[in-house]
């Protein structure tokens, strides 16, 4: 376990594998911290079989510094990559993830594709409904508890609980901020997620996906699966030049019976991604 600032946002950080091994950068979904129950596991897998993988936390999620600048939080997330890499000296990587992951992966494609060898991406959000609810979510009530209760409302929203218990000075990094002009980066990070037709992932155009000529494996999304549809999965994989669309290792229903993991100790959403270990190791050795 490390730490490194990029761009005054410290960034915790852990290599698991050989030093001079390529190097495989993982990125989950949600907010969660890169222990999440599977996480390390997946990380370990992969790692095995010959690679270097780069676990972090993003900013907003685990151990990492808390911040709210950029035009979007998954632009926040994919600079915070590019500049995490350039302060490990890292010039080229493979990029592994899923969820929010995946639309991170994608952005630091787009706007460095020279740093990117190959991309293994799975759980693409997308959709309105999705987009929806993540506006929702990850800035409709922050915004809602600082325009009602100031920075120390949203200080005490249960979205930042995890990330001020793990770092202490994320308490301060929240109060620091005015609430007015939270509320309106907030509303800006909210139009990030606006749903367009013709642009499957926010913050990558289509024009952009042509540059993106490295290979890359995106994983079908189940039909149940609301959160990340399959229609955006295949909308995705047809747009990148070197793309293979396979099918995932588990069930069409794993979105859903995940999201009903009970809040225990060792379980979790992404506790079944270390099935993944083996195709993405295929793809990365072929």
């Amino acid at each position: 376990m490390a730490r490194v600032a990029v761009n005054g946002v410290e960034i915790d950080h852990e290599f698991i594998g050989d030093e001079g091994a390529p190097v495989a950068v993982l990125t989950p979904g949600g907010r969660y911290p890169r222990d999440y129950p599977g996480l390390l596991e997946l990380a370990r897998a992969v790692a095995e079989d010959g690679y270097r993988v780069l676990s972090w936390d993003r900013p907003n999620c685990g151990a990492s510094d808390i911040s709210f600048d950029g035009e979007s939080e998954s632009a926040l997330h994919a600079d915070t990559l590019v500049g995490l890499a350039d302060a490990l000296g890292l010039h080229r990587y493979i990029l592994l993830g899923g969820s929010a992951g995946s639309r991170i992966s994608l952005q630091v494609a787009a706007r460095h594709p020279e740093r990117v060898s190959k991309m293994f991406l799975w759980w693409i959000s997308g959709g309105p409904i999705c987009m929806a609810q993540l506006a929702a979510y990850y800035t409709g009530e922050q915004a809602i508890a600082a325009a009602s209760g100031g920075m120390d409302a949203v200080a005490n929203h249960p979205s930042f609980a995890q990330q001020i218990e793990r770092n202490p000075r994320n308490r301060d990094i929240i109060l620091s901020w005015d609430a007015v002009a939270f509320v309106e980066r907030m509303q800006l990070w909210a139009a990030a997620y606006a749903w367009q037709p013709g642009v499957p992932v926010p913050g990558v155009t289509a024009e952009q996906y042509a540059n993106l000529d490295m290979p890359v494996v995106v994983l079908r999304s189940g039909k149940s699966d609301v959160s990340h549809p399959r229609a955006t999965s295949e909308e995705v994989a047809a747009l990148l030049p070197n793309c293979q669309l396979l099918d995932p290792p588990w069930g069409d229903q794993e979105w859903n019976e995940c999201s009903r993991i009970p809040n225990q100790s060792g379980r979790g959403r992404f506790e079944r991604w270390p099935l993944l270990a083996p195709m993405i190791v295929d793809f990365l050795k072929g």
